[in-house]
């Protein structure tokens, strides 16, 4: 009877979404998709048109020069160490704040995801502040490892909470040791996760402009950028950018063949039981100090670096730049977050209510804009500009369309998860009632998904805020940011000057971090 009961509860609903997949998209979404999907996809017509421009035998040199070659092994290498550091860092922090009795474990996992807070060339002003000796590949991986390991850490503890300890138990049964167990049993389980955050560690590496430039280590961003400043030929800069869009197609092709041939669901039924925490025992000290090394790293340091900066340029404090900075800053954001945000919401309702090919392949384009850096992007957007809407160079609506280009999927993904957890039985009634696509759209799907929605604009907003290549290209004549202006201080070695700059930016980004920790 229950059985019965609950069955017919979920059909119309089931029946609902499948019909939804099969309907035709309306109007008041397809359009507006469409339009996100074509600026998503601007950069890179942009790049491949550019790199043509003066025939293949010209893009070939540049690919094949000795300059490339030399880049693409920095960077490569760079990518190497970081992703490598970074896999360490949060696989040992993982296990040992969920599968261990670690004292104090809950602590330890939120000073595990605090670095997140900190933009990578905040952090990187920090260390090459505090030890100029670091410039080069060590200041580089530094920084960018500990600005990096909370993408694996944090996928790696949900896997780690959520697999059943049975098989592990069993290992240990048969005479295994809690280091033999950990690596044949738990460490295959949690390798998908592992390689996912290794992936969006290895597109961030490559993809920084800021760390690598205050570090003085040369890899294809700052290449980029330094063709770009250096000379009216953007036809090199172009070539570079389209080698290193290559670069993130192939390690996110990697990555989706790592992930298709991973499988260690659970096949039991009912609910995983909790594992039973492993005691640490005499290595309880080594462990502690392990989690306050890396905390000590990771966080402590660049923050007492900031307080002893701040403390010793008061004298040379100038509070007008600052604040006029600040108020450029939080504007951008906030109107480049709103603008992503209602381009994002038909995309995400597309793909969450409509299966369609064309439904996929804007979702999919979308997407295209997250491979490009932000310097390419600043590129593509300048001939642009200069060569078809002169009007709009350098001005505020050019800079808007750079966000919406660069962070459009980070939206999208929260306004696509947050439609889907909305009943489309309620769409599917307002339609009978008469509404019409708007209507539905705006009094039964948004106030449903408001709340993840609102998710997404807050994570836009932090991460609009912390843009910099993009911002240096396109901010409006006369404006600074706070990243701007930090990035101009630490190039002049103003360390002093540009210490108010990266407090104010890692305050401000402290806020809706917050309220998106609260609320998850």
């Amino acid at each position: 009877m229950s059985t019965n009961t609950s069955r017919s509860v979920r059909t119309p609903a089931v029946a609902s979404h499948a019909a939804a997949g099969r309907r035709r998209p309306p109007l008041v979404l397809l359009l507006p998709a469409t339009a996100a999907a074509l600026i998503a996809l601007l950069p890179l017509g942009y790049l491949g048109a550019r790199s043509l421009e003066r025939g293949w035998d010209f893009t070939w040199d540049i690919v094949t020069e000795r300059r490339t070659l030399e880049l693409l092994g920095r960077s490569m290498g760079l990518t190497a160490i970081v992703v490598s550091a970074s896999l360490v860092l949060g696989i040992s922090l993982a296990w040992l704040t969920v599968r261990t009795n670690l004292p104090g474990r809950r602590v330890w996992a939120v000073l595990a995801t605090l670095p997140l807070a900190v933009p990578s060339y905040v952090a990187a002003f920090t260390w090459i502040s505090a030890a100029p000796s670091l410039a080069g590949l060590p200041g580089a991986a530094i920084t960018l490892t500990f600005a990096c390991f909370p993408y694996v850490f944090l996928p790696v503890a949900a896997t780690l909470r959520g697999i059943d300890p049975a098989q592990e138990e069993a290992a240990r049964s048969l005479g295994s040791g809690a280091l033999r167990t950990f690596v044949r049993v738990t460490l295959p389980q949690v390798r998908p996760a592992a390689a996912g955050g290794a992936i969006l560690v290895a597109l961030y590496v490559l993809s920084d402009f800021g760390s690598v430039s205050i570090t003085r280590y040369d890899t294809f961003t700052r290449a980029i950028h330094s063709s770009y400043q250096a000379s009216f030929d953007r036809t090199p800069a172009a070539v570079l950018g389209c080698v290193l869009v290559a670069m993130t197609v192939l390690l996110v092709a990697a990555e989706n063949r790592t992930r298709g041939r991973a499988g260690h669901a659970r096949t039991g039924r009912g609910s995983a039981r909790p594992p039973v925490r492993l005691r640490l025992g005499g290595w309880t000290g080594p462990a502690l100090a392990w989690c306050a090394a890396v905390a000590a790293a990771a966080v402590a340091f660049p923050l007492a670096t900031l307080g002893y900066w701040l403390t010793i340029g008061n004298s040379g404090f100038d509070g007008e730049k600052l604040w006029s900075a600040t108020v450029a800053t939080v504007t951008v954001a906030a109107v480049g977050a709103a603008v992503t945000t209602l381009l994002a919401l038909p995309v995400g309702v597309l793909s969450a209510r409509h299966r369609g090919r064309f439904a996929r392949l804007l979702e999919q384009s979308v997407y295209a804009g997250h491979a490009v850096p932000g310097i390419t992007v600043g590129l593509a957007l300048v001939f642009f500009s200069v060569r078809y809407a002169y009007p709009l160079y350098q001005e505020l609506p050019l800079l808007i369309v750079a966000y919406v280009v660069l962070f459009l999927p980070v939206a999208v993904a929260s306004a696509r998860a947050a439609v889907l957890q909305a009943p489309p039985v309620l769409e599917d009634v307002a339609r009978t009632l008469g509404r019409s696509p708007l209507q539905v759209l705006r009094e039964i799907t948004v106030p449903l998904a408001a709340p993840g929605i609102g998710a997404g604009a807050a994570l836009t907003f932090v991460v609009i805020m912390k843009e910099l290549p993009a911002t240096l290209l396109l901010r409006p004549t006369g404006t600074d940011t706070l990243a701007t202006r930090l990035w101009t201080e630490t190039g002049a070695g103003a360390f002093s000057g540009a210490a108010p700059y990266a407090a104010a930016i890692v305050l401000i980004a402290a806020v809706p971090s917050y309220l998106l920790g609260r609320r998850s």
